[in-house]
């Protein structure tokens, strides 16, 4: 195991563990609203101080871009961290939430663990060296058609100019499959697309952190991770879609004739 998954592996447990010990007393946190629809609370913010303490110990000279305190440093070598993907889940106390983190050197995703505390699964990649769970080696569905198919997605929540577009992509896909999920955590569901758990996956304005790892993981199970025109800006524009080769393919055959042009940047 590279040195630096066995520090992301480490923190990313200490993190879930203090998420599990929050679960006590919920009620008593403090949250404070982001942006529109967006929240953070006490959990958030010590999950993540605990990951940057675990790999600044580890690597002190590496940058590290975390969801609730910004980017830290300059290096080629760059930490991608969110703490809690499915806050508003873990304040509801609904079971689906995670941590993630994902290492990039000079551009390129190398490294991802995603961690859910709950279920004491561990998803982790290295680039060239695919993708496991726990001990388990992962491959991406071998289905070959959308129809009999478990798709996942996420709702613009923050984005409500696009949400019309939205909800045309959903309405072209989900008559051709056997249903869709909306779990509130885009990191496991990419976890669960690499996973084969799921078949696919797709949303529109991710954040770095929130798909950073779940997409290396799918690379190294066989997969196939793109934007909404194909391309692989998705770390930017935030815009993805995920599957097998064949139905990526069919999920932006189905999505793309329903995006306006501000969404196929």
């Amino acid at each position: 195991m590279h040195p630096m998954l066995n520090i992301a592996i480490r923190a990313a447990r200490s993190a879930g563990n203090l998420i599990i010990r929050s679960l006590q007393h919920v009620e008593h946190l403090e949250v404070t609203t982001k942006g529109r629809n967006d929240f953070v609370s006490d959990v958030d913010r010590l999950a993540e101080q605990e990951i940057i303490n675990a790999i600044q110990k580890s690597y002190p000279e590496h940058a590290i871009l975390a969801e609730e305190s910004g980017l830290h440093g300059d290096n080629e070598v760059v930490w991608v961290i969110d703490p809690l993907d499915g806050t508003k889940n873990f304040l509801h106390g609904f079971p689906h939430y995670c941590v993630s983190i994902a290492i990039m050197v000079k551009g390129k995703i190398e490294h991802g663990v995603i961690y859910d505390p709950l279920r004491d699964e561990l998803f982790t990649a290295s680039r060239g060296a695919g993708a496991k769970l726990n001990d388990r080696r992962l491959r991406v569905t071998k289905r070959k058609e959308l129809e009999g198919g478990l798709l996942a997605t996420g709702f613009p929540f923050k984005y409500p100019q696009h949400f019309a577009s939205y909800l045309q992509t959903f309405n072209a896909v989900f008559p051709q499959v056997a249903d869709i999920r909306r779990t509130g955590s885009a990191a496991l569901d990419l976890a669960y697309v690499a996973a084969g758990r799921l078949d696919g996956y797709w949303e529109i304005g991710l954040e770095k952190w929130d798909l950073a790892a779940g997409a290396l993981l799918i690379e190294e199970a066989g997969g196939v991770v793109s934007d909404f025109v194909g391309g692989d800006d998705y770390y930017n524009n935030g815009n993805i879609v995920v599957g097998n080769l064949p139905l990526h393919q069919q999920i932006l055959d189905s999505i793309t004739p329903h995006l306006t042009d501000e969404l196929k940047k």
